[in-house]
């Protein structure tokens, strides 16, 4: 009889605790993406251009393009830092899937400049891959981690 009380208790306490925090949560700033964010996207629309590239196959686009992919610009350092402190131990995957999708776009790169569509798509895809790997990895663990369940 004490056990069910003090359980009733400590659940009824519980709740009117979250029911007090409730107009706290909805009240909260919203997290700023992070600058990663809009480097992805960039990323993304690099990404489709190359796919416009190749199947028109202008190849001076590509060339132009793939660049873009391999050297895209970091995050500000003390974003780097957070996200180096969240990656942690895995640093060593996420740092070679970062180097095959850029040994990748290079490869596109000078593919390209060949105007050898076969080596350009065998090349975009390995920087697909590379991209595909990174994400199924980090991307939902790292959403959950800097944004929340959003």
């Amino acid at each position: 009889m004490k056990r069910s009380l003090f359980t009733a208790f400590a659940l009824s306490m519980g709740l009117t605790l979250l029911a007090a925090g409730a107009p706290a949560l909805a009240e909260a700033e919203p997290v700023p993406p992070l600058a990663l964010r809009g480097i992805m996207q960039d990323l993304g629309r690099h990404m489709q251009t190359v796919t416009l590239g190749i199947s028109r196959e202008d190849w001076t686009l590509v060339e132009k393009t793939a660049p873009l992919i391999a050297q895209h610009p970091q995050p500000p350092l003390m974003e780097k830092t957070l996200i180096l402190a969240f990656v942690g131990t895995d640093m060593g995957k996420y740092k070679s899937h970062d180097h095959k999708t850029h040994a990748a776009a290079h490869a596109l790169a000078q593919a390209a400049k060949n105007k050898d569509g076969v080596a350009a798509i065998a090349a975009f895809q390995s920087v697909q891959t590379g991209c595909y790997g990174c994400h199924q990895e980090f991307r939902k663990p790292f959403v959950e981690h800097f944004y929340g369940t959003r």
